[in-house]
């Protein structure tokens, strides 16, 4: 059966952190089209902001993000001035100084700018918006490349939680992943973090990564609980060669098969589970008093570019070369190229390469997609009602639905769509029903699981 329905569901398919998905992004959302959207918005909207630095030391060959390796720190100075100017480009269109409740540092590796730049932009981010007392401000950090100054630099700027990259503990898959990573240097840097007075860790976890058994990803888990997470993200590689051509230097013959996928997915849920964590959504795991696990049970966990979240605002916007910010009205995605970027910033110009603007019908997909991948149910009837669409106008995406009823795969009633336990693996593939860009164009994505 498990066979059966990996022919079937285990296909390529988004991840769905946003829809429509990037792909489908176009240049006819330009510069001109991101300020009205910016001059438009309402004066008591949240902001939250993603920063987005796209060097790293080394290059880890399982990596899907935009980034590039830097040996010289001049070239990330003179990006980190950049990214101050659009801060200042974004904060002069804005109807007031709006105020921010979520800040997430993303990369690449944040943590490869100096001390004093990153304290400088974050000065420079409260001169121009009001960032909450309380507001989560969130960095990613790669342990083989952190210092205890930064540790400290960061706790004294206002972060507040950091997602501390693992990947896997095993000898072998670092090496086949090009990350060499020990235990005893991730402690190290966690201790560093919560004697700075960052208390609130993140672990992130892979399963799928070339020469990983099911013992290795329960392994690494295993090793990962000394460390005493607050939550968990354990996603499946998503090997994507096309698009990320280091991905190559991984031989396809050393990739675990999509059943042994599922079966080290489930091995490291079965582990987290059994000392205490909660699942959230497809691929998260938090303690009982994370906030993160309050959101799921009380129907209010959302998801972005990072994943899943508790950040509940219609507006992020996307500071630095290839973020992508989300407005009320749509999506805008900086160009990808740094010097393209650095050009149009320094002519006042925003750095905006594509996007894409929302019908109505696009909003209420959206939203369906979200309470199908934040709450692994939805209430297809009430949406409807109450965006004013008659049910009957998803008519051929229920008749897949029932499809996959007859799989086990959901429980349908009425307008209720539930996935079940067999069906949590191939949530992805459930969203897609829904979407309606997946069979135009030319995107390709990675598999379902």
């Amino acid at each position: 059966m498990t066979q059966k329905l990996l022919n079937r569901y285990g296909g390529s398919v988004p991840r769905y952190t946003s829809y429509p998905t990037a792909p489908h992004f176009h240049s006819g959302v330009t510069s001109e089209t991101y300020e009205r959207w910016l001059e438009t918005l309402p004066k008591n909207e949240t902001l939250s902001i993603y920063l987005h630095v796209p060097f790293c030391q080394r290059m880890c060959w399982y990596c899907g993000c935009h980034t590039k390796i830097s040996k010289k720190y001049n070239p990330i100075s003179d990006y980190a001035k950049h990214m101050a100017l659009e801060m200042a480009l974004v904060a002069a269109l804005i109807p007031r100084r709006q105020t921010v409740k979520h800040i997430h540092w993303g990369g690449g590796t944040p943590t490869i700018l100096s001390p004093d730049d990153f304290a400088a932009l974050m000065t420079r981010l409260r001169t121009q918006f009001d960032v909450d007392p309380d507001a989560e401000i969130a960095v990613e950090i790669d342990p083989c490349t952190m210092t205890h100054d930064m540790a400290k630099t960061l706790a004294a700027s206002g972060v507040n939680r950091a997602s501390v990259g693992v990947q896997d503990f095993n000898a072998s898959v670092q090496k086949a992943i090009n990350r060499i990573q020990t235990l005893d240097q991730t402690k190290t840097v966690v201790t560093w973090l919560r004697d700075a007075g960052i208390e609130k860790i993140n672990l992130d976890l892979m399963y799928g990564l070339p020469k990983q058994t099911i013992a290795d990803a329960k392994r690494s888990a295993e090793l990962s609980l000394s460390l005493q997470a607050d939550r968990y993200s354990v996603f499946g590689y998503a090997h994507v060669p096309w698009m990320k051509s280091h991905q190559k230097m991984i031989n396809d013959n050393d990739l675990p098969s999509s059943e042994e996928r599922l079966a080290q997915a489930a091995a490291i849920a079965e582990l987290l589970e059994k000392n205490g964590y909660q699942a959230v959504g497809l691929d998260h795991y938090a303690k009982p008093e994370d906030p993160m696990a309050k959101a799921k049970h009380a129907g209010e966990l959302h998801r972005n570019f990072q994943g899943y979240t508790t950040d509940t605002a219609s507006t992020l916007i996307g500071l630095g070369a290839s973020a992508i910010g989300r407005m009320p009205q749509g999506y805008v995605q900086n160009t990808s190229s740094e010097r393209q970027y650095k050009a149009a910033i320094s002519k006042n110009t925003f750095p905006i390469a594509r996007g894409i603007a929302l019908s109505a019908n696009d909003s209420l997909r959206r939203e369906i997609i979200e309470r199908l991948m934040c709450d692994l149910s939805v209430d297809l009837a009430a949406l409807c009602q109450n965006a004013g669409v008659m049910m009957s106008e998803f008519a051929i995406e229920l008749t897949k639905i029932q499809r996959m009823g007859a799989d086990g795969l959901v429980h349908v009633k009425g307008g209720e769509i539930q996935i079940t336990e067999a069906g949590q693996p191939y949530v992805r593939a459930v969203c897609a029903v829904f979407d309606q860009f997946l069979d135009t164009g030319k995107a390709r994505h990675s598999k379902a699981v």
